[in-house]
């Protein structure tokens, strides 16, 4: 009786390694086939990151390892966290997580949970809960770049659909999650004393330059895979701006231009796969899981698409 699940177990496993043994082999002929495209798929990738993530991005995550390190984050939300407990039933370093998520953007949300879960400084239901929908492409983003590619004229609803679906969502979570276990500080969380200003200067930056290094790799690596479909170049633009949008938003939305801005604007909550990766990559060593988070965003994206679908038809 047991053998036929172990029986089934490892044909799945020798048929995933082949898969991924085929993918392989097929990258590696497309790269040898075409090592100029390559090369400019990937310096898309890694231009992207030096002049869109770095300058975005580490900046904040070298402020944000500093307040962590020093056991300033319940101060700095001191003034919100009142308004934020009441609609989210958040502790103050959820608090943290939360504001911090939707001001910096991707993959903030995700790597503070993964931060102060890894310390003991959050339970692990909360930072799962938050995760869910703090983890989002960051208003800055939105509006410096998204709302000039995509040529919106008036940007001011999908602004307000972009973040207030994640937020009224998040609401309605934390307090279902809250009613199955509640949102304390974990006792350990009291046992973390802070680093001094120049130890805590120092791990943050190299926290953060490990991190954003790591956002590097995974932009230069799902750039690279828009390879895959060179060789069906009769492929309708629709679903190869989907194919591009699905494996990494940012050269997604460039891609795509003005040409199909409801297909964009839908899949940013989703954010791609880069971004799924990224996400992982910030969790991992938590005992965090990545698949509550993947099935939240895809309920968060039909969410979106319901919305664009009534407001086309009306």
């Amino acid at each position: 009786m047991l053998s036929v699940p172990k029986n089934m177990q490892r044909l799945y496993q020798n048929a995933l390694s082949l898969l991924y043994m085929g993918l392989a082999l097929y990258l590696t002929v497309l790269l040898l086939r075409y090592p100029a495209l390559s090369l400019q798929y990937a310096s898309t990738g890694l231009i992207l990151w030096f002049r869109k993530m770095i300058p975005t991005l580490l900046p904040f995550m070298i402020l944000s390892g500093i307040m962590i390190s020093m056991n300033l984050t319940a101060r700095f939300v001191r003034l919100l966290h009142p308004i934020l407990h009441f609609f989210y039933g958040t502790t103050p370093n959820g608090s943290y997580t939360l504001l911090m998520g939707f001001l910096c953007g991707f993959p903030m949300g995700a790597r503070i949970a993964g931060q102060l879960r890894r310390g003991g400084r959050i339970s692990r239901t909360e930072a799962e809960s938050l995760l869910s929908f703090c983890n989002n492409i960051g208003p800055i983003y939105f509006l410096s770049f998204v709302v000039s590619t995509l040529s919106l004229q008036r940007p001011l609803l999908p602004f307000l659909l972009m973040y207030g679906i994640p937020l009224v969502y998040g609401m309605v979570l934390m307090r279902v999650n809250r009613g199955k276990a509640a949102f304390v500080e974990p006792p350990e969380a009291e046992n973390h004393a802070p680093e001094g200003l120049l130890s805590a200067i120092d791990s943050s930056i190299l926290s953060g330059l490990s991190g954003i290094g790591r956002l590097g790799g995974y932009m230069v690596f799902f750039n690279l895979l828009n390879i895959m479909f060179v060789p069906f170049p009769h492929l309708p633009p629709i679903l190869a701006h989907l194919y591009q949008c699905l494996l990494e938003i940012t050269s997604g939305v460039a891609g795509c231009g003005n040409a199909h801005p409801y297909l964009v604007l839908i899949l940013l909550p989703f954010g791609g796969f880069s971004c799924i990766a990224q996400t992982y990559s910030m969790i991992r060593g938590t005992d965090l899981s990545i698949r509550p988070y993947l099935l939240h965003k895809l309920i968060q994206t039909g969410l979106t698409a319901v919305c664009y679908l009534f407001l086309t038809v009306s």
